[in-house]
């Protein structure tokens, strides 16, 4: 089964091509300004993003009549369940009306869809977009009626890597009870309970741990004054919130690996930051079994930073009591792309309907 992965990135468009799961080719194609700037909107970079997969593919000598599926990344959606969706005529009018906000992303269903049809393919394909939302009611409630907690997270590389583990211990994602830490430029937690994402903090906006570029969840009372101070206006809180928080903040990188370095070297500041941010990790993950009431059948952390043994160790140290922790590093969006479409058309996933 050849499959073709899109993901369209604010400067780039990423492709791969699966022969079922093995990577026979990826290629980050990057964007300049000059061509970007074009274009007023990102789905009026459709036709220039389109011909530039083709001609890539072409010069790669990867004949498009060769491919079995086409998979997209998902696009601003409504919030909808974990999965693999056909793209059907609703998803492309959501996509095309961008619903939810304007993202590169949004692309990535049209152009699997348009490229599918050129080749004679039936079908094509999203999988765990960035809006999926199956967060119990009562992890919506913050405190504050006002304000509703969102469903924001690493959703397609959090659902991969409770699927791998799945099917490397000979089960089903749905029997198990898995709290999934994504640890990358944003950090989040998610409990996993029987193929739902109960409970997760919402990396982007400000809550959970600190990460190496955002603040994480603040005492709020400081901030309130901080906001009315005067000293700083909105966009510039916002940034200290997401962007110039967390390890920028304190040690002027956001860089992991820098940190890891300096803390090899003997960097007292840095050894005493960056254990706080796996500090802060583990408690995340210790709310996160409350929420599934202790049954926990294991603890994945993926993401970049997990490639940092030290890093995980000091988590680990802190959760193993919980259960036991399986390591998954990196963030292979084209991997798990692939991989949703290879098992749904298979038949041992759904294929689901946006509706």
């Amino acid at each position: 089964m050849r499959i073709l992965a899109i993901n369209p990135g604010s400067t780039s468009t990423k492709i791969s091509v699966f022969d079922n799961q093995k990577d026979i080719f990826t290629l980050n194609i990057k964007h300049s300004v000059d061509d970007l700037c074009k274009y007023k909107s990102v789905m009026e970079q459709y036709d220039f993003r389109k011909s530039v997969i083709i001609d890539e593919l072409n010069r790669a000598k990867i004949d498009l009549k060769t491919i079995d599926a086409v998979v997209g990344r998902g696009g601003l959606v409504k919030p909808i369940a974990g999965g693999v969706y056909r793209v059907n005529d609703l998803l492309l009018r959501d996509l095309n009306a961008e619903i939810m906000g304007s993202h590169p992303s949004n692309l990535g269903g049209i152009l699997a869809y348009e490229i599918s049809k050129e080749i004679g393919l039936k079908e094509s394909f999203i999988v765990d977009p960035p809006i999926v939302d199956e967060m119990d009611e009562v992890a919506r409630i913050s405190g504050m009626p006002e304000i509703t907690r969102k469903s924001i997270f690493h959703a397609l590389n959090q659902k991969a890597v409770a699927r791998r583990f799945a099917r490397e211990n000979r089960k089903h994602y749905e029997e198990l009870n898995l709290i999934v830490a994504h640890l990358g430029g944003g950090i989040t937690v998610g409990a996993h309970q029987k193929g739902r994402v109960i409970d997760v903090n919402n990396g982007l906006d400000g809550e959970g741990p600190f990460s190496p570029e955002r603040s994480g969840g603040l005492p709020v009372g400081d901030l309130v004054k901080m906001c009315f101070s005067g000293e700083y206006t909105f966009e510039q809180i916002k940034k200290k919130i997401t962007g110039q928080g967390g390890l920028v903040a304190y040690l002027g990188t956001n860089s992991a690996y820098e940190v890891s370095q300096k803390v090899a070297e003997g960097d007292i500041e840095s050894l005493r930051i960056y254990r706080a941010m796996a500090y802060q990790v583990a408690k995340e993950i210790g709310s996160m079994a409350a929420v599934l009431k202790g049954d926990v059948d294991a603890i994945l952390i993926t993401g970049g930073i997990a490639y940092d043994e030290n890093f995980c160790a000091w988590i680990e140290e802190m959760v193993s009591f919980i259960a036991r922790v399986a390591v998954y590093p990196g963030e292979d969006e084209m991997k798990a792309l692939a991989e949703g479409v290879f098992y749904a058309l298979k038949g041992e996933m759904e294929i689901k309907e946006y509706e």
